[in-house]
């Protein structure tokens, strides 16, 4: 296969498409997040954070303000002491907290539901959100000045099983809704110059084919889009800002990309067309996690979907400790996995800043290239194929290197020939250095 990367033809600025869900972390150590750093990851998604219930302690409205009846004006009614020391590790390493207003997700609902009850009083909530943000942004209660754009409010409120065991939301679609117009309409009142949006929708699995109709699918997911669209209807009527929608996928990489087109055709005709979209939490095939096929797919899925309408995204998840998703660090050595060196070559395209031309992704075999003003250049090349490719690349504008790096069997990123075959499952980055 033929790539032709041609640097002299710049196109967009790379998107911070290589984001984070649940930042690495175990109780009060935050060591592992210079990862995060150190791939020049963008966003870290505050959602699921600090385990069950938010550990009791981290993000979740109701570890920082513990008793609704407090009066919501009064700094002594918040307990900002966990999410300080985790916002200030972020910070600290260059990743900018992505906060979601709400609560951790309840899998064991059917059991008995504790905190995913819509709140008793909407504006009393959306006022409590508002000296959160005012914590973390302005100062207040002894507070920051923090930069942190994006406040999402909730989760997955359509995240339907059975009517009776929707594991983040025992209100109505209708209340979701209602609940959403309050606290954004309250937001951006007092942040204008915010970001305000959600929902975090479950997503899309029921649009299939090339004119995005329906297809073959559950109930489940047959909701998901009925849900989407009476918000989008409620929103667009009801004047809400908008200034984010965030969406979920666990699909493959092509559903993505279609399903990010939706997205934005669906924001567009509703009257959003300067809505941002962002896929804030998505893993394909989690259950491969730690192996050379899932680094693959990671590099191959980022490759493609900064080439979409999406805005930013953010993989789930970067968390450190046993769990299907933590598909970055091995739980107990805190070895690199695969998946983190996709994230760590984007981050070589994201730090250049400029994409340019690339010839068209074929095949499963995925590029992006990008250039700097300084003389610099790379190229990221993912096969998700199960068998090799044999690779002819032509560099315009820029000297081909003699190395690349890659992921070695020992999963380390070190130094290599450049290939002439592009091994299955491998992803390989090529910096270079542009022509006089």
């Amino acid at each position: 296969m033929k790539i032709t990367a041609d640097f002299t033809q710049t196109l967009e600025k790379i998107k911070p498409i290589h984001g984070v869900g649940q930042p690495p972390f175990e109780g009060t150590d935050f060591s592992m997040v210079r990862h995060l750093k150190a791939a020049a990851v963008p966003y870290s998604r505050l959602h699921d954070v600090g385990g069950a219930f938010g550990g009791n302690l981290f993000v979740d409205i109701p570890n920082i303000f513990r008793d609704f009846s407090a009066d919501e004006t009064d700094p002594a009614s918040y307990d900002f002491a966990f999410t300080d020391l985790l916002m200030a590790a972020l910070v600290s390493n260059g990743v900018e907290p992505f906060f979601r207003l709400g609560v951790t997700i309840e899998n064991h609902r059917s059991v008995r539901a504790y905190r995913i009850d819509p709140p008793t009083d909407y504006g009393k909530w959306a006022r409590i959100c508002e000296h959160i943000v005012r914590h973390y942004t302005c100062g207040w209660a002894n507070g920051f000045f923090y930069t942190v754009n994006y406040w999402e409010i909730w989760n997955e409120p359509d995240n339907y099983e059975t009517p009776e065991e929707n594991q983040m939301w025992t209100g109505s679609a209708l209340d979701y809704y209602r609940l959403y117009e309050v606290a954004s309409k309250h937001l951006k009142a007092c942040f204008p110059h915010l970001k305000i949006g959600g929902y975090a929708s479950c997503g899309f699995y029921a649009i299939t084919g090339a004119d995005n109709v329906r297809g073959a699918s559950s109930p489940r997911t047959e909701y998901f889009i009925d849900f989407f669209d009476g918000f989008m209807d409620y929103v667009a009527k009801n004047n809400c800002p908008l200034d984010f929608f965030s969406w979920h996928s666990y699909a493959e990489i092509q559903d993505n990309v279609r399903w990010a087109a939706y997205v934005r055709d669906r924001l567009d005709s509703a009257g959003f067309a300067s809505a941002e979209h962002t896929l804030n939490e998505w893993n394909c095939h989690p259950e491969l996690k730690g192996t050379f096929r899932h680094g693959a797919l990671t590099a191959g899925m980022l490759l493609a979907l900064q080439k979409t309408s999406l805005d930013s995204t953010m993989f789930y998840d970067a968390g450190y400790g046993l769990s299907i998703y933590r598909s970055l660090f091995e739980p107990v050595t805190q070895k690199l996995y695969p998946a983190y060196y996709s994230i760590f070559a984007f981050g070589k395209l994201y730090t250049l800043g400029t994409r340019a031309k690339t010839s068209p992704d074929a095949s499963g075999v995925y590029s992006l290239a990008a250039v700097n003003g300084e003389g610099k250049a790379a190229l990221v090349i993912a096969n998700t194929n199960d068998s090799p490719v044999e690779l002819e690349l032509e560099l315009i504008g820029a000297d081909a290197p003699e190395k690349v790096t890659q992921v070695s069997e020992g999963c380390l990123w070190q130094e290599a020939a450049l290939p002439k075959v592009l091994e299955a499952n491998s992803f390989i980055c090529l910096e270079a250095q542009m022509k006089n």
